[in-house]
């Protein structure tokens, strides 16, 4: 993985370049529903036929995609011809990955994984990402995921850094404790 980062990078960092100029908001949903597409079985296949043409597979990929900037900017038809051409298809969900943490790190702002034992929803997520916010000292965006193996509480990932109150870790950590 390590290495399809280091390459998916340069095309991320060239990309942010051209979407800070413009609407960030639109490329970030353009390199998103691109990532979705290429991530296709089928998209693959095609793609890797030597029947189909390169500007065929462009064609398709920009057809596929639901933002109006596939059609509209010459740079997103560009960066995919870019990307078909060097056969680079494959990098597309970690470019978009890549694309995103630049996105949040120019707003100030990152993705907060919380694993829940129950659904969080409504005023009961809008306190904890207030109280997350306080502690990370940043804005948060959540994605909440259900565990019912935590048992209760949550397990908060925010970048490198993890915040475990669930009762399952705190099993965990009486066990070993007590094992000791």
């Amino acid at each position: 993985m390590a290495e399809l980062a280091t390459i998916a990078r340069p095309y991320a960092e060239a990309l942010f370049r051209v979407a800070e100029t413009g609407d960030l908001a639109g490329w970030s949903t353009f390199v998103e529903e691109l990532a979705q597409v290429a991530r296709l079985p089928e998209v693959e296949s095609v793609a890797s036929s030597p029947k189909v043409s390169r500007q065929q597979i462009v064609d398709l990929l920009l057809a596929a995609v639901k933002s109006p900037l596939a059609q509209s900017q010459p740079q997103a038809k560009n960066f995919v011809g870019m990307l078909v051409e060097n056969h680079r298809l494959p990098l597309l969900p970690e470019i978009a990955v890549q694309f995103d943490e630049l996105k949040n790190a120019r707003e100030g702002a990152a993705d907060a994984h919380i694993v829940s034992a129950f659904p969080l929803e409504g005023e009961q997520l809008n306190d904890l990402v207030a109280s997350l916010e306080r502690k990370f000292q940043r804005k948060l965006k959540p994605i909440v995921d259900i565990d019912q193996s935590l048992i209760g509480g949550v397990r908060v990932t925010v970048g490198d850094e993890v915040l475990d109150t669930s009762v399952r870790a705190r099993l965990a950590s009486m066990q070993t404790a007590l094992t000791a």
